[in-house]
């Protein structure tokens, strides 16, 4: 009660009991909730905080009961996991038809990467370093999701990931706050577009809020507890650029954050988010969030509802707690109704906003649906977006493969279908997904290619158990395992060069899939090994959903391409990629290590009082070097790119100017190619220890072979501020080191002092 009475003080000056500083101050917005407001009862306000699941499928362990019969009580704010023209017709009717305030619900689904026209995983969107591209991923992903009758979309995830094991780190953009930031302002104006009630627009959700990337040991749902240096430098403000960028809606996380879950963190949702950001919009927790505050062990079910809406969580997603709890809270005095008023109220402002009150079915139709679902422009996307996510981790010559060489395909990906759009495909159907073998085909029908599975995806049985039940679908090949290995063989020692195509299933990377070990099965490890044996050049292909430890590989291989979870049009992309009709152009966001004993391992790092040297009492491994095996921003091409020196507009610069750091590249190999500058820099002395390196720019550049182009890149005052030794956000005088290259660890470089 002690906490509750605190927050509750906090909560009503907030409030203004219901309509004033975190509300919007559109008058006729504002009248016309206060009108309807004013007709319901408290059941019907706390109606609109719920929000059950019901269709077509279920990420948690429970499924919401008896929702239609709650919707004609109004007793439901929105419905989460249903979708088509025809089911959210049909519950949207019982809602205006039924329910006797007639108010309309939101309809929410996991749009992570595409809603039926599936996308590259998140992680490798990111790796296209193309803003404007990811952004029309958004905008076409909301135009599909409206058209299937839904208005709530809940993404972009935006957790800062550092630890490869947590099988999220699919679902974000990767270790770099900067570059974070900047994809998390795309992916919320794809979404919502300029006008959110236009029928192709949704409400965004950012999530997960907050620090939910920085989970203890890569486990999922697990603590996190980290200084307020570290919140406010690198894991909050990929969240603070959404809500800047204006994201409708945000979800709260699982984790705990310093002794106190998200879920019931005053501090975090009503302190942080609303006081100091300014955040007006409506916040939902995550599935069964509020339950899962009792295993926590923070109150029993009475006390984490309160606890819950008290922080600032507005609708409860599939608990139905609030529904069950917080009108006897009310009569006990032991909640005050103004608190729910204020959830209330920001639910229906979100209604408003999105007019639904004006249409509550916004063009929704079987007919938009067939036109705007999987069209063509959608599809020539997806392709577009899977070409720029591949990122080409090494290459001895083997690549790009050549027609008319005899080559040998072999490995449990090769025709693979099942895994090709990846974890968080929500409504996208696999079947629909275009195989490599099947656009290799279509492509080379005239060819010398043959073809060997070489081996099971998997034959840890304990593993298929765990992922079957989940849609994996993993069938054990009636032979054993060394008969296809000799297959294997006795195929690649036929051909020229050997195309390995292996990596993980889909239901090996996502939400509740963390990996202790992130190196290959061990059963495509044995595969790649007796290819190896044979002499002939392998080149690796990887379908994967995070950065994996590839050190025998990188030692072994002849090529590595990472393809990611490539989605619908992964086949055509890979094919025109290893072929070189596209030249890989894609760029790590998340560092691959050399082992998963340097985990966490990013760029950003900073220096000990011993930094690594030869000297036996520095900070280093015994085993390893401390260098990861692909750094952030590596990623090569089929061409090759030199860099001039870099060319500063002045050396000497005061708070108050800009600075231009110009460097001329050249395409100095025989392909035309699209290049990724990267900027970086370097605060070489502070009243706080800084990074060795941040990336503060970067521009994307095309050139034919042999041509070269000048660019430049302007730093600000702002590029170079950070949090003082007095949590103050401020720039200090002295010198900057600035790098300009291909990658964070390949780079010139340049200083500069601030006066």
């Amino acid at each position: 009660m002690k906490l509750y009475k605190v927050v509750l003080a906090s909560c009503l000056v907030v409030s203004g009991l219901g309509a004033t500083a975190q509300t919007s101050k559109n008058a006729k917005m504002d009248a016309y909730i206060k009108g309807l407001m004013a007709k319901m009862t408290l059941d019907e306000k706390i109606g609109q905080l719920n929000l059950p699941s019901i269709g077509f499928d279920v990420t948690g362990p429970i499924l919401s009961q008896g929702v239609e019969e709650k919707i004609e009580q109004g007793l439901v704010g929105g419905v989460f996991n249903t979708y088509t023209p025809v089911a959210v017709r049909k519950l949207q009717e019982l809602a205006l038809k039924k329910s006797r305030l007639k108010i309309p619900l939101l309809f929410g689904y996991d749009v992570i990467h595409g809603h039926r026209t599936i996308f590259p995983i998140p992680l490798g969107l990111a790796a296209t370093w193309d803003l404007p591209l990811i952004q029309k991923t958004a905008r076409a992903a909301a135009d599909e999701a409206t058209a299937d009758g839904l208005n709530w979309v809940f993404s972009p995830m935006v957790d800062i990931a550092r630890d490869p094991r947590w099988g999220r780190v699919s679902e974000g953009s990767g270790e770099d706050t900067w570059l974070g930031s900047k994809i998390a302002v795309a992916m919320v104006k794809g979404y919502q577009g300029n006008d959110l009630r236009k029928d192709d627009a949704v409400l965004a959700c950012v999530k997960h809020f907050a620090l939910y990337g920085a989970i203890e040991s890569g486990r999922d749902y697990n603590v996190v507890d980290m200084s307020e240096r570290k919140m406010m430098e690198t894991y909050l403000p990929p969240y603070k650029a959404a809500v800047d960028a204006g994201v409708a809606t945000v979800m709260s996380s699982f984790n705990e954050i310093n002794g106190v879950p998200a879920a019931a963190n005053h501090w975090l949702l009503t302190d942080l988010l609303r006081k100091k950001w300014g955040f007006n919009g409506m916040v939902a927790t995550d599935y069964t969030a509020i339950m899962e505050l009792m295993n926590h062990g923070v109150g029993d079910a009475a006390e984490v509802s309160k606890l819950a809406l008290v922080a600032g969580n507005d609708m409860d997603m599939v608990s139905d707690l609030y529904i069950t709890q917080l009108k006897k809270l009310v009569q006990a005095k032991k909640l005050d109704v103004a608190v729910i008023d204020l959830a209330c109220r920001r639910v229906l402002e979100s209604k408003y906003r999105l007019g639904l009150f004006d249409d509550p079915y916004r063009n929704i139709s079987e007919a938009r649906a067939q036109k705007n679902i999987m069209n063509a422009e959608k599809l020539d996307l997806a392709k577009q977006a899977a070409e720029k996510s591949i990122v080409l981790l090494k290459n001895d010559n083997a690549l790009p493969l050549k027609a008319g060489q005899k080559i040998a395909f072999v490995g449990p990906m090769v025709k693979d279908q099942r895994d090709l759009i990846g974890n968080w495909s929500g409504a996208g159907d696999w079947k629909k997904a275009v195989t490599f073998w099947d656009a290799l085909q279509a492509q080379y029908p005239d060819n010398n290619f043959t073809y060997a599975k070489g081996c099971n995806v998997l034959d840890n049985q304990e593993l298929i158990n765990k992922l079957n039940p989940h849609g994996a679908e993993i069938v054990l090949d009636s032979r054993t395992p060394q008969q296809m290995i000799d297959e294997a063989v006795a195929t690649a020692k036929d051909a020229d060069v050997v195309v390995a195509f292996v990596g993980e299933t889909f239901g090996m990377s996502g939400e509740a899939a963390s990996r202790s070990d992130i190196t290959l099965p061990q059963n495509q490890q044995t595969l790649l090994k007796a290819l190896r044996a044979t002499g002939k050049p392998v080149v690796l292909v990887l379908m994967n959903g995070r950065p994996l430890v590839l050190q025998w590989e990188n030692d072994n291989m002849a090529a590595i391409v990472e393809t990611w979870f490539a989605g619908t049009k992964a086949g055509d992309a890979i094919t025109d990629v290893l072929f070189g009709k596209y030249n890989p152009s894609g760029k790590l966001t998340m560092t691959f290590p050399r082992s998963v004993g340097q985990i966490p391992l990013y760029y950003s790092a900073k220096n000990t009082g011993r930094p690594m040297s030869e000297e036996k009492y520095t900070s280093k491994y015994l085993d390893i070097p401390n260098t990861p095996l692909y750094a952030f921003g590596h990623g090569l091409s089929y061409t090759t790119f030199g860099y001039s020196d870099i060319k500063l507009s002045k050396t000497t610069i005061k708070a108050t100017d800009n600075l231009q750091a110009t460097v001329t590249i050249t395409n100095t190999g025989k392909y035309d190619g699209e290049e990724t500058a990267q900027l970086y820099i370097r605060d070489m002395i502070g009243s706080v220890t800084r990074p060795v390196k941040e990336l503060k720019g970067f521009q994307k550049v095309f050139l034919k072979a042999g041509e070269s182009k000048t660019i430049t890149f302007t730093l600000t005052n702002n590029d170079l501020k950070f949090y003082d030794i007095n949590m103050k956000y401020t720039t200090e005088p002295g010198d900057f080191k600035l790098f300009i290259g291909t990658s964070s660890a390949d780079v010139k470089e340049a200083a500069f002092k601030l006066l």
